[in-house]
């Protein structure tokens, strides 16, 4: 059976919030969010972030084959008028045995597609934990570039971890 790259909606709920529980428990340095503070939220918090409305303020798409999630990424947009320009790209994850077959890549494609067909939206930013490097290089390969690193960003244990900040000219990549 074929994979295919589509916008997540709230009947994905029970499969985004189990794949996203076992993100957040197996890569505690690449989130912000734990996972007792994201097992907390009741599902319907997981289906409103899967609403598939075009005034959705977060859109989720999920690489699925039948009724199996196996990769998913989400893009937050800014509602602010002095920052209605930018979204923010959240929450790629491919569990490991899914790994290397192109699914990180086609979900990052398929979202930036999407945000190049968003008139208002001239930037997607994210955000890195330093030395993910294979997060590093597919974001890279699709024109994002470093603008900063802030320092103590997130706190893993005993260990604070440095936050890398990265951004694309989606009227770059219009023009490509």
């Amino acid at each position: 059976m074929a994979m295919n790259i589509q916008r997540l909606g709230p009947t994905w709920a029970p499969a985004y919030r189990q794949l996203m529980l076992g993100a957040y428990a197996r890569h505690p340095e690449a989130f912000t969010s734990s996972p007792e503070e994201r097992a907390a939220l009741p599902l319907d918090w997981w289906q409103r972030r899967l609403q598939e409305k075009d005034q959705a303020q977060e859109r989720v798409w999920g690489a699925t084959q039948g009724a199996d999630l196996l990769g998913v990424v989400g893009l937050g947009l800014e509602t602010r008028e002095k920052v209605r320009h930018k979204a923010t790209l959240f929450g790629l994850y491919v569990p490991d045995r899914h790994r290397r077959l192109g699914i990180a890549k086609g979900l990052l494609d398929e979202l930036l597609t999407h945000a190049q067909g968003l008139p208002r939206l001239r930037v997607v930013q994210l955000t890195v934990t330093e030395g993910n490097h294979a997060a590093l290089a597919l974001y890279g390969q699709a024109g994002f570039r470093l603008f900063g690193s802030e320092p103590l960003a997130v706190a893993v244990g005993d260990s604070l971890l440095a936050k890398l900040h990265l951004w694309c000219d989606l009227d770059g990549l219009r023009r490509s």
